[in-house]
This record gives C-alpha cells, structure tokens and sequence, in this order.
C-alpha cells in the first residue's frame, strides 16, 4: 500500500478522497491555490503545499508545481480526483516518469477515451451499440450533408475532444448544418485547442444512462449499476439517481455484461464510467470518463461499496477481491448538485457563507467543504455541496430528499436548493418519465 498520497484537486472531491485515505491508514498531502489557503481539505490534510495563484492554470493544472510538491513531500502517489488534470494523458505519463503513481487508468486509455472517434471505434470493435453518425472527423461538408441526409435529421455536430456540452451544435436540417459545423469547430477550437468535430444521430427524447465499473490489474471487471444523469441544464448535471427508473435489473444486467467484457478486453483498469444514451429499450454509447465521476456517491449508496478506496487498493496492484455476483443493490439513491448561484438567472454567487447547517439523519449524505465563515472564490466551479440520500424505494427517496433539502443552511449567498424543490415536486419528475430535455423546458418554462 502507499506511503503518502498527494491530492492534486480542491473542494469536496479533495476532502472525499481525503477521508478515504484516512479510513486506510495513508497520510496526505493537499496543494491548494493561494485563494484556497483556508479551505477544509487543507486543514485536514497531514501537510500542505502551496502551488501557485488563484488561475486554475497558474496553480492545480501547473503540472511541474504538482509534481515538485509531491518529490518534496515524499508522496509515491497521486489522486487526480475529477476535473482539472484527472483526464490528462500527458499528466499521467509524467506522473509515472517521476516514479509516482497515478491513482486511475494507464494514459494510454485516458488518452483513447479522451478521443471522442477514437472511442467510439474501439467500442464498436468489441461489440457496445453506438449512436449512428460518422466512422470519424467531418472533413467535406458535401459529405456531411450526404451522412446527415442518409441518417436523417436532426443530427449533432460534436468536438471529438469535447466535454461538458462544449463544441456541441444541433443541425435541424440541411440549411442549418454548414453553420453547425463551423459554431461547433469554433467553440472546440476555442475550449480544446482542437477543431476536429464529428456527426451523430440527434435523439430527439432520450434518456443519459452511465454505468459505473471498475477494473484491477489482474483481468477482472465488475459493474456496479447505472445512474440516470437525465437532469441536465447545457449538458451539465444537476441531479443524478441510482438506479435508473426507466430501467429492469435485466435491462441493467445485460449492459452490464455487455460493458464489462468489453473493458476485460481492453485491459482497462481502475475506475471508469461508461455513457449511453437510452431511447426506445436501445443503449446507445456516447463516450467513456476515464476518472472517478462527481456522482459515484449514489452508486456508492445503493452498493454500499467505497468506490474512492477501491480506486487506491487497484493502484497499489490489489486484485478486486470480489465478483460480480457479490455485488448486491440495495433501495434507491438520489444526488442533488448545490451550486453557489441563483436558482432563476444561473449566476455565480461567490461570497462568504454567514452560516452552514448540514442535512442530517437516516439515509442522508453531505460532501461538502463549506464552513461556516468560508469564503467561495469566483474562480472555479460553482458546486459547492452534494446532498445525497438513501432510502427503500424511490418515492420514499424524494420525500427524504425534500426534507433534507429544508434542513439544509447556507446563508450569506445564494444556492440552487429552491430549484432542486421545485424539480422534486414536479409531476413529471415524480413519475420518473423525463428526458434529457425535460430540465431544459422546465427552467425556460420558469418553474
């Protein structure tokens, strides 16, 4: 097992893992920008390291800082967490030229996964359905008007390295395609540094299906179920559940076999997330996340296994130590994202808390790094909090949830905790028959 574990992230995932290292025994190093000097995984951590200013890219993605901090710390590995460089093949590869560890998959995976096409290629070849589009980058847009025409409009113009709806444009029909393509080549451009943008079928009512594995050193795979991330504002998620309502454990069975023998084939280890776009009783893979996900706590919940503790052990060279038969699934998992922004207008609201009462009680979950008194810096992402909870059944879930959410306190800036009421109490959220284009309608519609 591993001596010291440097955390090369910040704020709720930076104190899960954390903890996790904690409960085996491992002692860990935080780095922190200076504008998170005070912050809660610094506190807790066994020693800190300051790696640069507030700027995401002067402080945690400045890979020589990281790497320095770990050769001064005496760290022999290190935990990217999600976000930042946790999909960083280059940063993998570095980590691994230093004589550290790189708690995830080996680069060579995260930079495949990282290539939309290339994804897409090797997952055909070892049998998971795709979403019919093009075989790789639009380079003609005679031919792309010839491939939209034969699998019919609309279609979906997407960045080949693209990520959090980024590089994404929807084509109606031919007359909207060439501006398609060149608004998302743009947008890619922009956001990755890369234009490459290809063509899938655009499903018109859709659910997002993920399914959460893991993978050792020694050949064995497990799943541990699906999530629903179908409640999504611009491609980003705001409430995710375990599992999936729209889905028979048979239909989960069968994906599940599906995903874990073509990973035992790939030779893929550590954590993965595999997505898919559900309509119609069809699967449909969209991309994989090669990293731990910021909803594998419902997973978590209804399996009562410590996914972040088993990403540790296989990087220490463990085997899982358990089959896919011993993974049992127990009741019903929901996840509320609080964002530090006005639940109408989706404004940041950086600020200070005044005060913080966590949700507690049977079945209820907080990650978060807030405190009383601290100060959300304006320069990172707005999610402050999870609030997860775990009940028998569904229903049962949404009234503990709800009531979790009223107990919940931030006070001194605004949060996203009405609208998660208002989607609670929505009929059709109720019902569990929405899409992934229902939250888009029920904000517009100004619920």
């Amino acid at each position: 097992m591993f001596q010291k574990i440097l955390i090369a992230n910040r704020g709720e995932i930076a104190l899960r893992i954390q903890r996790a290292c904690c409960e085996l025994g491992i002692p860990t190093v935080a780095v922190h920008s200076t504008a998170d000097a005070e912050a809660m995984h610094v506190r807790l951590a066994d020693e800190s390291v300051c790696i640069g200013p507030p700027a995401a890219k002067d402080s945690y993605l400045n890979i020589p800082a990281i790497l320095s901090a770990a050769t001064i710390t005496g760290a022999d590995a290190i935990h990217p967490g999600y976000g930042f460089l946790s999909e960083n093949a280059r940063f993998a590869e570095m980590v691994e030229a230093h004589g550290l560890t790189f708690i995830g998959p080996s680069s060579a995976h995260i930079r495949m996964m990282g290539d939309k096409i290339e994804a897409k290629t090797a997952m055909a070849s070892l049998g998971v359905p795709l979403v019919p589009g093009s075989h790789g980058a639009i380079e003609d847009i005679l031919e792309a008007k010839s491939l939209a025409e034969k699998i019919g409009y609309p279609v979906l113009i997407k960045a080949t390295a693209g990520g959090g709806g980024r590089g994404m444009k929807v084509a109606l029909n031919e007359g909207g395609l060439e501006d398609a393509i060149r608004l998302a080549r743009t947008e890619s451009r922009a956001a990755f540094g890369n234009d490459a943008v290809y063509m899938e079928k655009y499903l018109e009512r859709p659910r997002h299906i993920e399914l959460q594995i893991m993978a050792d050193a020694h050949g064995n795979v497990v799943h541990f179920g699906e999530r629903d991330c179908s409640l999504q504002r611009r491609h980003q998620k705001l409430l995710e559940e375990a599992g999936s309502p729209a889905l028979t454990a048979a239909q989960r069975d069968a994906l599940g076999a599906t995903a874990t023998a073509a990973l035992a084939k790939l030779g893929y280890r550590n954590a993965g997330t595999l997505e898919f776009l559900y309509q119609d009783g069809q699967f449909a893979f969209i991309e994989m996340n090669t990293r731990l996900q910021v909803e594998h706590p419902v997973t978590e919940m209804v399996c009562g296994i410590d996914l972040v503790r088993e990403q540790i052990r296989i990087a220490a060279g463990q085997k899982l130590g358990y089959t896919q038969a011993d993974v049992k699934f127990s009741g019903h998992a929901i996840e509320c994202r609080i964002n530090a922004e006005d639940p109408d207008t989706f404004m940041p609201t950086p600020g200070r808390v005044t005060a913080f009462h966590a949700s507690g009680g049977l079945g209820v979950r907080v990650d978060s790094a807030l405190y009383a008194g601290y100060m959300v810096p304006p320069f990172y992402d707005s999610m402050i909090a999870k609030l997860i909870v775990h009940a028998p059944t569904r229903p049962e879930a949404i009234a503990r949830m709800r009531r979790a959410i009223e107990e919940f306190v931030v006070m001194g800036i605004q949060t996203t905790l009405p609208l998660h009421l208002r989607i609670l109490d929505d009929p059709t959220f109720q019902s569990g028959e929405y899409t992934i284009h229902w939250l888009e309608r029920f904000v517009g519609a100004g619920h």
